[in-house]
């Protein structure tokens, strides 16, 4: 896993900044109940997604496990962010309306119980929202796709929707109409690619070794246009409800 107390500084330029945070928080917006009052932004990171997520009567809050992200959130929703492991919330249960976890259950192996600790501070009717699939929806059938394709290891993924939606069973929430929407410019190059790929960004799917590595840098290098962004991935947002 990438370390995000380093990522921070440059986190929101290499990831599509405004543009896919709006995307993003117009989305999650979108499956919030009309009455609605508090929502939790879990991995808020930097709080650029976190401080778009505004309507009139909701309270919105971010926790987050880096400090650098943090500090930089704390800038964007002061008064509003806390460190907090997404497992362990510092909080009451059924004390929230909302929580939304955008871009986090790909990328760690316990979801699980993210997903456990997310029913317990939901009020019944509140809902959970979450990206799934988040690998799937950067397969965009481009030449990069390819490429990449047969080393994805689709089945390990954490954040699968039917892992999740079973997970979601286990704790009392249901399965609701959920969305997409686009992750503005993160169309991928293949210069890019062979970067990410080499500092270790696509640990979720791909574990193969140094030689593996290089082997599919090599392949990415020689494809055309080195420069020109492929198609942005499309993301899913799942919406599951905390029954009474």
């Amino acid at each position: 896993m990438l370390d995000y107390e380093t990522e921070a500084a440059h986190y929101d330029r290499t990831r599509g900044g405004a543009p896919r945070a709006d995307a993003a928080a117009e989305a999650v917006l979108s499956l919030v109940p009309p009455g609605a009052s508090t929502l939790l932004d879990l991995a808020c990171g930097t709080g650029l997604v976190t401080e778009r997520l505004t309507r009139p009567g909701l309270r919105v809050y971010g926790a987050d496990a880096a400090h650098a992200m943090l500090r930089v959130a704390d800038g964007r929703v002061p008064g509003r962010v806390v460190r907090a492991d997404a497992r362990r919330l510092p909080l009451p249960d059924a004390s929230l309306d909302a929580v939304s976890a955008v871009w986090l259950l790909h990328l760690v192996p316990f979801a699980a119980e993210i997903v456990a600790e997310a029913a317990r501070v939901l009020r019944p009717g509140g809902v959970l929202i979450a990206t799934v699939d988040k690998d799937a929806a950067h397969d965009v059938g481009s030449d990069i796709d390819a490429i990449l394709r047969p080393h994805r290891s689709a089945g390990a993924a954490s954040d699968r929707a039917d892992l999740i939606t079973r997970y979601a069973a286990d704790h009392g929430l249901a399965p609701a109409p959920g969305t997409h929407f686009t992750g503005h410019g993160q169309g991928r190059t293949p210069r890019d690619t062979v970067r990410k790929l080499r500092a270790g960004y696509f640990a979720s799917w791909f574990s193969g070794d140094a030689a593996a590595v290089e082997a599919l840098a090599t392949a990415l290098a020689a494809l055309p246009d080195q420069d020109r962004p492929r198609a942005d991935p499309r993301y899913r947002l799942a919406r599951l409800v905390r029954q009474d």
